[in-house]
């Protein structure tokens, strides 16, 4: 997924985690050979010249769109799976992997884990007693700096996700126009439990604006969000502030 991956996971046995550790990275590579554009004989690549059907894929791909088609729906398009009308879900995909990941140690017996890929972090359980994880947001405008971090005190799981321009530049599309967004964000990160919907609010809250985006965010349940603008505002949700710490 053009990305690195790391996984922190406390507890259960030892031998019963390393197993499952094992099969959750085998799967990230799966994933990556199934839903990957720049591989001519991936699954993804296949169905978009038409030489496959979804019936024919792994029953995942057709999970995975039938999930970019929910995003786009309660979005109202801002989140797309389509590029250049091809079939393109890396919007979803990487969150929905790395949730998965986390879910298949904890179903191992794992009492805490933290999956993080490519700085979007799925986290399940707690690290110790009393003590949740914690993840640092970036200052996109103060490399080094952080301008936030989220606590995950009182959840049993927790997602943040991060888009912007900090990292990969202007790489997030407007699905209206099909060309880069232009807006005044540098960054939107959401605070959510599942990742796979973080990561694809994230992504359609950037291609908004922060006025549209903001606002889009407050109505959507058990949403928290930040976002940073390249004149250096800050706006969030009104609940985020629960979620510091």
């Amino acid at each position: 997924m053009g990305t690195v991956f790391s996984f922190d996971v406390r507890g259960g046995d030892p031998r019963a985690v390393e197993a499952a550790l094992a099969s959750a990275v085998a799967g990230l590579h799966k994933v990556n050979e199934v839903f990957s554009t720049y591989r001519e004989n991936s699954q993804i690549s296949r169905l978009a010249r038409g030489e496959i059907s979804v019936a024919e894929c792994d029953p995942e791909v057709a999970e995975v769109l039938d999930l970019c088609a929910e995003a786009e729906r309660l979005s109202e398009g801002w989140f797309s799976h389509t590029y250049q009308g091809q079939i393109d879900p890396t919007g979803l995909v990487k969150g929905w992997a790395a949730e998965r990941a986390a879910r298949t140690m904890m179903a191992a017996g794992a009492s805490g884990v933290s999956v993080n890929g490519g700085g979007d972090v799925q986290l399940c359980g707690a690290p110790g007693p009393q003590r949740p994880w914690r993840v640092g947001v970036s200052d996109p405008l103060r490399p080094g700096g952080l301008a936030a971090v989220v606590s995950a005190a009182g959840a049993d799981e927790l997602a943040v996700a991060t888009s912007g321009t900090a990292e990969r530049g202007t790489h997030i599309v407007d699905p209206r126009t099909g060309r880069s967004a232009v807006t005044d964000l540098v960054a939107v990160t959401v605070v959510a439990p599942q990742l796979t919907w973080a990561d694809a609010w994230a992504t359609a809250a950037f291609a908004m604006g922060s006025r549209e985006g903001l606002s889009w965010l407050e109505q959507l349940p058990d949403v928290e969000a930040l976002l940073i603008t390249a004149g250096d505002e800050v706006r969030c949700t009104g609940g985020l502030a629960r979620r510091l710490g």
